[in-house]
């Protein structure tokens, strides 16, 4: 059963613009998508939970042309035109080292940074939970900027770790393309699953 609008908080509206009539892009039109944009995106999905605060998240714009070039040849066939051709890209990663910023996001607890330091392995889990999290609300954010996601897992993650992260804890999770979208822009909608099969009243 769907919800009626007065159960709901958003307009219609709204509820259009970040769900009902998002779809994922696969083709844009030329219009730039600027790098404040995208800050101004951030600025938005920020205040979403994530486990402890830790804000895993770390979005890398590929702007330039050498820099498409370097991630073009990690992306799967399928998407490499795409990506090619997308005003905007983004490499949405994982900080395996987010207790480095713990003291800044944890100033009243003192230790937080250190109650992590040692630990890699929970470290990773909770980077890529949070940071999935995160990805979720910049897809919504990018499409209450008025603006179409195209998000993509077919890459080689390790390529472009190594490409753009070499050296860092940064895990890539998610390529974006990002812009307004061309007439061409949507395959058929796919059918969702119904909430009498997700949610469960016990």
């Amino acid at each position: 059963m769907t919800l009626t609008l007065p159960e709901l908080a958003l307009s219609a509206d709204a509820q259009d613009l970040l769900f009902r009539e998002a779809r994922t892009a696969n083709t844009f039109t030329d219009e730039p998508v600027t790098a404040d944009e995208i800050r101004a995106v951030y600025d938005l999905v920020k205040y979403g939970p994530t486990a402890m605060n830790s804000q895993p998240l770390r979005v890398t714009l590929v702007a330039s042309d050498e820099a498409r070039q370097r991630l073009l040849p990690h992306m799967s066939e399928g998407n490499r035109a795409k990506t090619g051709t997308a005003p905007l890209v983004a490499i949405l990663a994982a900080d395996v080292d987010f207790h480095e910023t713990l003291p800044e996001v944890f100033p009243h607890v003192p230790g937080m940074r250190d109650a992590f330091a040692g630990d890699v392995d929970s470290r990773a889990s909770m980077a890529t939970l949070s940071a999935g999290l995160q990805i979720g609300y910049f897809i919504v954010g990018v499409r209450a900027a008025g603006l179409f996601a195209g998000p993509m897992t077919g890459f080689d993650a390790a390529g472009i770790d190594k490409e753009f992260f070499d050296g860092t804890a940064l895990k890539t999770l998610v390529v974006v393309n990002i812009g307004h979208p061309a007439p061409d822009a949507y395959r058929d909608r796919l059918p969702r699953l119904d909430g009498a099969r997700v949610v469960t009243v016990v």
